[in-house]
């Protein structure tokens, strides 16, 4: 497992509204702090990535959901840890700029053993979308993020999963399979 850089650090990074790419399931990712409207709207501006869609949030265990969703996500831990992301009905606090139009907000306890340790060790969710231009191919390395994005994004080094598709986006709630 690579190891973490230095957590104090990179949380104070997150917390000024900086953004990072990371090791997922499938690809790296670009991820942020969720609480920061600033951060998320770089990650959006550096994606191409209009705000109305809303963002996936990865966590290290379905509790780090709980600031953001209108019932408890413990009612779904058949899902997870996978490759599955929920969508769940989204709380009154939860902030627009995550959500987009919606109403259920993208949540999801990822199986990738690098992401799940950074959330538990940030004591945080975080912003989880594809490192790529929108439209692009997912970026699967530190050196190609470092390329792609220069200094507005610190890379994480580590590996990404063995998974070769993105995860399944279902509604638990209505039943309905939004991406395979």
């Amino acid at each position: 497992m690579t190891p973490l850089p230095a957590i104090s650090e990179l949380r104070r990074h997150l917390l000024a509204g900086g953004v990072i790419a990371y090791p997922t399931e499938s690809c790296y990712g670009l991820g942020c702090d969720p609480r920061s409207a600033r951060a998320v709207a770089a990650i959006l501006r550096i994606k191409g990535r209009p705000k109305t869609k809303g963002l996936i949030l990865i966590g290290g265990a379905p509790e780090q959901f709980a600031p953001y969703l209108a019932e408890p996500p413990a009612a779904w831990p058949r899902y997870w840890p996978g490759p599955h992301t929920l969508l769940l009905p989204a709380s009154a606090r939860c902030p627009r700029w995550l959500r987009g139009r919606h109403a259920k907000l993208a949540v999801r306890v990822t199986a990738h053993p690098e992401a799940a340790r950074l959330c538990r060790a940030l004591g945080m969710a975080l912003v989880s979308t594809s490192a790529n231009y929108s439209g692009a191919r997912p970026l699967r390395d530190a050196e190609s993020c470092r390329r792609a994005f220069g200094p507005a994004v610190r890379v994480l080094h580590g590996r990404i999963g063995r998974r070769k598709r993105p995860s399944t986006i279902l509604d638990p709630v209505d039943g309905g399979i939004l991406r395979v």
